[in-house]
Order: C-alpha cells, then sequence, then structure tokens
C-alpha cells in the first residue's frame, strides 16, 4: 500500500507539532520552511526560556486569554488541551515549572530543551524537513495537491498549512487564491509609545498591580506596568493591546490611557489614608515621604506633576493640590502616540477566517485533505504562553485529522 503523502508548510511550533501528529506507518511527511532555519520563533520565545503554556487547566478559563478565537478553540482545546502539552514535553524527558504569575517554561530555563524535544521526535518519526522553500502557489489536482515553491515542485495528499501570522495579507495571497478569506492582519502585542509624556523620564521604574484603561472604552487590564524609554509596557500594557488591537488601530494607534497605579485603589480610599497621614505628620515633606507601595522617584514624580513644590509640607497642602495628586494616583492620564513591538513577541490580529474551518479537524471547509494550524488562522492570545499553547493544539488536532485514512 503506498504512503499517505503529507505536506506541511511551516517549520515553527505548529508546524513542527503538525508533522509530528501526522506521522504514523501508513504517511510520509515532509516539512517546507521558506527560511534556512527551523522553529526560530520558539528559539527566541521568552528571552530564550520559551514561555511553553500556562497553568490554566480548564478549558472555561484557558479561552478568556485569547481576544479572537476563543470559541473556535473551545473545540480545539477538547482534543488537546494544556495538561496535554504538559505530558507531552514530560514525556519526552522536559520537565516543565510554574512561575508566579502561571507561565510555564522548561525547568532548564533553555528553549533549547523545547527544539530538541521536537526535532528528535520528528527525526525518530522520519519526517523529512526541507529548507529554503518559499512556497508559490498551491494547485488542487483531483485528489492531490501540487506545491510550487521557488525552487522545486511537491505534490502531495493532505497538506497542512502553518505559515504563522504575516503583517501583511500579500503574505497570505497563494492561500487566498485557494479561495479562502483573509481577515486583514493588524498587530496584537504591543507596548504604547508616549513621546509627549513625561512619564518615561522614570524607565525602569514599575508597579506591580496597575490598571490601564483605554479611554472611550470599556478596555480595562490590570496587572504590573513598566515604564519605558519610550512609554509604557508591563503585562497589563501588553493584554491591552491584544484586547484592544481592533480598535487601536482604528483610532491609528492614537487615544489616551487612564493608569490607576493600585488596582485595589478607591478615590475615597486615597482620599482617608493621605488625610489620615496629613493629620498624623504635619510637619513632613510631601515630596520625600512616598506612600502606599509607590518608588520614590514616581512618587515625587506625582507630586511635581500636581504642582506640589519640594519644600511643601502636610499641613500647608491646600485642598487643590491635595485633590491633584489623589487624581494622578488613581487617574493618571497618558497620551499614546504609535506602538512598539513587544520584544520578539510579534503577533498578528488576523488570519484565515474561522468560519471557512472546521474546529472538529482544522480542515478547510472549502477543499478536501487541506487544513490549518497556527497563528495562520485568526486566533491570537495574550502574553504568557497562550500562543504556543495554540500551536500545540492546532498542530495535534490537524496532524491527527491529516493522517486518517477516507
Amino acid at each position: 500500500m503506498q504512503k499517505l503523502r503529507i505536506g506541511i508548510i511551516g517549520a515553527g511550533a505548529a508546524g513542527y507539532f503538525s508533522a509530528i501528529h501526522a506521522a504514523s506507518i501508513h504517511t510520509e511527511v515532509t516539512i517546507l520552511e521558506k527560511t534556512s532555519k527551523v522553529l526560530s520563533k520558539v528559539k527566541i520565545s521568552g528571552g530564550g526560556r520559551c514561555n511553553v503554556t500556562h497553568q490554566a487547566p480548564e478549558i472555561s478559563k484557558l479561552v478568556k486569554s485569547y481576544p479572537r478565537g476563543a470559541n473556535f478553540l473551545k473545540k480545539v482545546f477538547r482534543h488537546f488541551a494544556m495538561p496535554d502539552t504538559v505530558d507531552w514535553f514530560e514525556s519526552r524527558g522536559v520537565a516543565l515549572k510554574t512561575e508566579e504569575d502561571g507561565r510555564m517554561f522548561p525547568v532548564t530555563n533553555s528553549s533549547q530543551s523545547i527544539i530538541d524535544a521536537l526535532v528528535n521526535e520528528a527525526t525518530q518519526k522520519n519526517i523529512s524537513v526541507k529548507l529554503n522553500e518559499h512556497v508559490q502557489g498551491i494547485v488542487k489536482h483531483g485528489e492531490t495537491f501540487e506545491v510550487q515553491t521557488v525552487k522545486n515542485k511537491f505534490v502531495f495528499d493532505r497538506l497542512i498549512i502553518c505559515a504563522g501570522g504575516s503583517p501583511k495579507s500579500s503574505g497570505y495571497e497563494f492561500i487566498q487564491k485557494l479561495g479562502h478569506t483573509i481577515v486583514d492582519p493588524i498587530p496584537s502585542l504591543f507596548t504604547f509609545n508616549t513621546p509627549q509624556s513625561p512619564l518615561k523620564s522614570l524607565m525602569g521604574i514599575s508597579m506591580r498591580d496597575a490598571s490601564v484603561k483605554l479611554e472611550g472604552t470599556k478596555l480595562l487590564y490590570r496587572g504590573p506596568v513598566l515604564i519605558t524609554h519610550w512609554g509604557i509596557s508591563g503585562p497589563a500594557v501588553l493584554k491591552l493591546s491584544a484586547f484592544g488591537a481592533e480598535w487601536l488601530a482604528e483610532m491609528q494607534y492614537t487615544a489616551n490611557a487612564h493608569i490607576r497605579w493600585g488596582f485595589d485603589w478607591t478615590e475615597s480610599d486615597l482620599i482617608l489614608n493621605l488625610g489620615a497621614f496629613k493629620a498624623k505628620h504635619p510637619k513632613k515633606k510631601i515630596c520625600t515621604n512616598s506612600l502606599f507601595g509607590v518608588p520614590q522617584r514616581l512618587w515625587a514624580f506625582f507630586v511635581a506633576e500636581s504642582g506640589i513644590t519640594e519644600e511643601q509640607i502636610w499641613e500647608n497642602l491646600s485642598k487643590k493640590l491635595f485633590n491633584k495628586l489623589v487624581q494622578n494616583l488613581f487617574c493618571y492620564v497618558v497620551p499614546i502616540q504609535g506602538k512598539t513591538t513587544f520584544k520578539e513577541e510579534f503577533v498578528t490580529a488576523g488570519g484565515i477566517d474561522l468560519s471557512l474551518v472546521n474546529p472538529e479537524n482544522l480542515e478547510s471547509k472549502l477543499i478536501n485533505g487541506l487544513f490549518f494550524a497556527g497563528e495562520v488562522l485568526n486566533i491570537d492570545g495574550i502574553t504568557g504562553g497562550f500562543n504556543f499553547q495554540a500551536a500545540w493544539s492546532t498542530g495535534y488536532l490537524a496532524g491527527q485529522s491529516s493522517q486518517k485514512l477516507p
């Protein structure tokens, strides 16, 4: 019996996982990679540690971290979810650890552990990896797919496209020619540029539990906020950029961010506690006595922004300036003007319209034998291991589904 020829386009996380799970005694699997390297995003992710997944065993909680594709992923995760990822890697000698914020990394703190596990598994399963094979076009001839690259022509019985994200729709042209609608890509996971804000002079300072809200929307996210030399970053900002990606794109990345420097703070509590401190320490200088766990430099900044001098003591503070200080702590307004990609975490919202893909097997609803996995789908998660989890899950399901005989 002739082996089923399965082609995988893309040698990233989803591509390798698809290939591994497509491989069996009756299949011949080939990965086509347009560059000279495999698993390059795995290599650099998490600062070279690889944030494999997130500690979220319940599917209902896991899907809340996907701004786009959550309902689609609910069905995918029933086949392969976070606990399955942990089991898969640990059964291949890669122990994982969970950090305080829920992110999971290899105990080795090296992405090479993940790469080695994937490459070794692919080698054991006799998966062929062809580098520098940039796909130019795909044509379906009867029951087979003819894939034309810059250098060669390949023929497959089944095809899994794991081409990753693209900053422009033109990157998906070969998929569009197969009749699939592409949701225009826009950036997700980025930090906010604030060139007009004096706040950026405090680069390196962070607050562990703040909240950031986009003015004019209901979008608000909680978490650490970091001040950088270009603006504001940190998990709260990255979550906001992901869930607000479409709105921010429409606004051309010009908006106001409202920062509450302590998520649990209320305006009334701040007034009460500042008033109590003022009554107890009337002779103390306001500028040099930081409160509420605010770093001293940041506190001094808020004091100055409120119009309070360095020598001012509490007993001489006017009600107007007192209220201004409360406002800066409770709702500091930062004008956003542009964005910056977060380190190596290049993620796009957009890709193949999910209505054209069956979530139970990741097969195209338009073309039999054609499957999709990874970021090429209109799915994206927030930072913290969620995008890799989507890659493992969709890769597993597409690979398993592709090897099933009619």
